[in-house]
């Protein structure tokens, strides 16, 4: 029942993940970035934004790439109710059919029992990571390749953003640095490691879990919410 973050293996496999896309410019470089290497990821999508673009999701399913569900317009499901736990998901899941697949990402990776079980309910493995690139900062594109490929195991998980949902910063919007740290992991290490899918990975070794709980900090989220002129907020 728990959160997956990763999954036991000899194998030399781990699962590149990318959340908050997709988005019209990144997401397609991403992909080509992706063939060149042979390698398949995951896409955690927000329902609001894959709406818009239809063809790309299709295109990301196409590739051989799996989609997972990210909500609908990414809040913090801890300080949200039931109800709108549960219609997030739906909504998402509706835009991403008949591509998305049943794992979920929570936005920002905040978690409670409630929502975990409200995710459960709806028959959703949740996977998060064990592994993050940092790629929401100011970390450059060597410091982001460097720092994965020295936490990076047989079975990880690793946390990239195609697109950035919501930032204070205008510049963390841009993926570039991303997109090149992506492409160095690759170029180093595409022949140690094959770069599966997250329900390919899941096959390759026994998933580990773990109970992971994360609390939101209303000030920083409403902070966020803002800065992109989005009405929600949340209660301190």
């Amino acid at each position: 029942m728990g959160t997956i973050t990763h999954v036991d293996t000899r194998e030399p496999v781990a699962a590149l993940t990318f959340d908050d896309g997709p988005h019209p410019e990144f997401t397609p470089r991403l992909l080509t970035t992706l063939e060149r290497h042979g390698a398949r990821g995951t896409f955690f999508m927000i329902g609001k934004v894959a709406q818009r673009q239809p063809e790309l999701v299709r295109r990301v399913a196409l590739g051989g790439h799996s989609i997972g569900n990210h909500s609908w317009d990414h809040p913090s499901f801890p300080l949200v109710s039931r109800r709108e736990r549960l219609q997030q998901m739906r909504d998402c899941a509706r835009v991403l059919a008949p591509y998305g697949e049943k794992i979920f990402r929570p936005p920002y990776g905040h978690q409670s029992v409630a929502s975990r079980f409200d995710a459960f309910w709806l028959g959703y493995q949740i996977v998060n990571w064990n592994v993050v690139a940092k790629d929401w900062l100011d970390y450059d594109p060597i410091w982001m390749a460097e720092h994965v490929m020295s936490k990076i195991q047989p079975g990880s998980v690793i946390n990239f953003h195609d697109a950035l949902y919501m930032t204070l910063e205008e510049r963390y919007a841009d993926r570039g640095p991303m997109l090149e740290a992506v492409a160095l992991i690759l170029e180093r290490l595409g022949k140690q490691f094959s770069f599966v899918t997250v329900p390919e990975l899941l096959t390759r070794g026994r998933p580990r879990r773990q109970n992971w709980y994360q609390k939101a900090d209303p000030n920083f989220l409403n902070g966020l919410r803002a800065a992109e002129g989005q009405p929600r907020q949340y209660g301190v």
